[in-house]
């Protein structure tokens, strides 16, 4: 199945009967380009744990599992999960977890799932790495989330409106609370500009 093409997700679509939520502000890359571009910026390595916020029909989780040993991915919409299933069938390294990833702990995550749940013995996977293709309204508190989080990501390669990573990358005197909390944690960087027709 070719993810890349507009009209093979459609088609995905619709044998599920799904029908894009604006409110959950999805979106798919089909670029493959700009996935190579984000797998390459992310410099991933096979002993790697990436968590995927968002994945939606899993083009980008099919990447990111074939360089790394963990994906976790975490999907909102139930019905998405469906299409996750089908999609990411030969990719025994990923797992997917229905919920809110702002409600979600780092509990939940691991310990009181099952011991191969991802964030069990979390102290050895300090170095996981956050991938996700974010819409605007999520992008303020799911930044903020892993920033206070006990557990920080070694890095975040986040895909947002243009705007905003220039607010988050804006320097004195035009900085907003964003990116000095931001500043105070990471030093963020725009590293390309995509496109809205590779979406």
């Amino acid at each position: 199945m070719n993810l890349a093409s507009k009209k093979a997700i459609q088609n995905l679509l619709k044998k599920y009967q799904i029908r894009l939520s604006k409110r959950l502000g999805q979106n798919f890359l089909v670029n493959k380009k700009v996935v190579k571009k984000i797998i390459g910026s992310a410099r991933l390595s096979p002993d790697d744990t990436v968590l995927e916020i968002g994945p939606g029909i899993g083009n980008l989780t099919i990447e990111l599992a074939k360089k790394v040993k963990k994906v976790v991915a975490i999907e909102k919409d139930q019905k998405m999960i469906e299409i996750l299933k089908e999609t990411l069938k030969d990719f025994k390294n990923v797992e997917i977890i229905q919920g809110d990833i702002l409600k979600i702990s780092n509990f939940q995550l691991g310990p009181k799932r099952s011991s191969g749940g991802w964030w069990a013995g979390c102290s050895l996977i300090s170095n996981y790495r956050v991938v996700a293709n974010i819409p605007y309204y999520l992008t303020s508190p799911l930044i903020r989330k892993f920033l206070e989080a006990e557990i920080k990501p070694k890095e975040m390669i986040l895909t947002v409106q243009k705007e905003v990573a220039e607010r988050i990358c804006a320097k004195p005197p035009d900085m907003s609370i964003l990116a000095v909390s931001v500043k105070f944690y990471a030093e963020p960087k725009i590293i390309a500009f995509v496109s809205k027709k590779s979406f």
